[in-house]
């Protein structure tokens, strides 16, 4: 089974070196209740019927496609689109299913809406400020709830203008899950970390949170420009181009919002890939870095089923002594106590899940006190089983390792 170790501590925020010299307009202020009156926040959407996974990309796209809330086209006519690629919008990462929705997407637009034009998402085009397409696909309950156990997946297409800064067409269906492949994409798959990023939450909130007419989230943004280094790195380290891969990934970190997890994983990665064994130590300090400086980082460890003993498998899971060393070196400065809490994903019983899940977090909390003793009287270990998934399908395998984390969490000082 797949866990990740997630580290709150405290620390302030770093500085970053300037973007490139392309200024996109700022998105208009949110709107605001009138003096005397009270924000009423949207109420929410009604639940759409699942169907077929290819019917819900259709309506989708045929529904932000065929909006009359469209600004007027440019002077030839037609729309240029970029597509920022499509994740999962609880964990932000990529899948078969994303990327085959990207996919029927540009070929349906291609066959059926001529007045659009979709442009490879390059920092070129971006910087001419076309309409950016984001989306997610996300699994949900019966209800439509990113909690219990998830029965469909929730597709979400925004289409927003960069030149208004404004959301201007919304699609959203929901697809059975019978055939759809949500394993992650080889970058997503192979990343030692993951946690909430400011840049990710940007593009979800964008696609999930806004209505059309509503400002582009401004986190997203503001990073759009790096997004599209990102995505290109991506795209070069899932095809093998590891070196092009590496040189992106460090554009991207040296950019004003390249501050953000997936630049670091990129440079751990690709370094990893090319043999630099010491630049990739280096990588992956600096993600620890990130964790602490936002409260929060989640390293994946490859448990044997059923035990508290690691895979012991490198190639197929990892450096472990040396990202432990990394974690509590740091760790051990923050003047603050930790809770670390094991997860387990659904399946199983519960009381044995809560067992489990707890006896991971303590071998967790055993190794990270090896390596820095203090740790062990400023640490307690707690077991929650299932309660809290990020995936929730509940299939054990690459497609919900999230699920299957120990997490560190700051409770106060010591």
């Amino acid at each position: 089974m797949l866990s990740a170790l997630v580290l709150s501590g405290c620390a302030g925020p770093q500085g970053n070196t300037q973007a490139a010299a392309v200024t996109l307009p700022p998105p208009p202020a949110a709107a605001v209740a009138l003096p005397g009156t009270t924000a009423v926040p949207p109420a929410p959407a009604p639940l759409v019927e699942p169907v077929p996974f290819d019917e819900a990309v259709s309506k989708a796209t045929a529904t932000v496609f065929t909006s009359q809330t469209l600004p007027p086209p440019g002077p030839s006519g037609r729309y240029p689109v970029v597509i920022d690629p499509l994740v999962d919008g609880m964990t932000g990462s990529q899948s078969a299913a994303t990327r085959a929705i990207q996919k029927r997407i540009t070929e349906l637009v291609g066959q059926q809406y001529p007045q659009f034009e979709i442009k490879p998402f390059t920092s070129e085009n971006v910087a001419a400020a076309p309409l950016v397409l984001v989306g997610t696909f996300t699994p949900v309950s019966k209800e439509g709830k990113t909690a219990g156990m998830r029965e469909a997946y929730r597709f979400c297409l925004v289409l927003a203008d960069l030149k208004s800064g404004r959301t201007v067409a919304k699609g959203v269906a929901r697809a059975r899950m019978e055939g759809v492949d949500t394993t992650p994409t080889p970058f997503f798959q192979d990343s030692p970390t993951w946690t909430n990023d400011k840049a990710t939450e940007g593009y979800i909130t964008t696609c999930q949170g806004t209505k059309v007419g509503d400002p582009i989230a401004a986190g997203y943004l503001d990073g759009i420009l790096t997004a599209a280094l990102v995505s290109d790195a991506i795209e070069a380290y899932d095809a093998g181009r590891y070196e092009e891969a590496l040189d992106l990934y460090r554009a991207a970190v040296q950019t004003r919002a390249g501050d953000q997890l997936r630049a670091y994983n990129g440079l751990y990665l690709a370094n990893l890939k090319l043999g630099l064994r010491d630049d990739a130590a280096q990588a992956f300090g600096d993600i620890v870095d990130y964790g602490l400086r936002n409260n929060r980082l989640a390293v994946k460890f490859l448990f044997r089923p059923g035990s508290t003993a690691f895979v012991s498998d490198s190639p197929v899971s990892g450096d472990y002594d040396r990202w432990l060393d990394e974690i509590a070196e740091r760790a051990v400065r923050s003047p603050s106590c930790l809770e670390v809490a094991g997860h387990t994903s659904p399946t199983g019983p519960a009381p044995l899940n809560d067992r489990l899940s707890l006896l991971r977090a303590e071998y967790v909390k055993t190794r990270l006190g090896q390596e820095e003793p203090a740790l062990m009287a400023r640490t307690i270990a707690n077991g929650m089983g299932s309660r809290d998934n990020l995936i929730g399908t509940g299939r054990d395998d690459a497609t919900d390792a999230l699920d299957r984390r120990v997490e560190f969490k700051v409770i106060g000082g010591c």
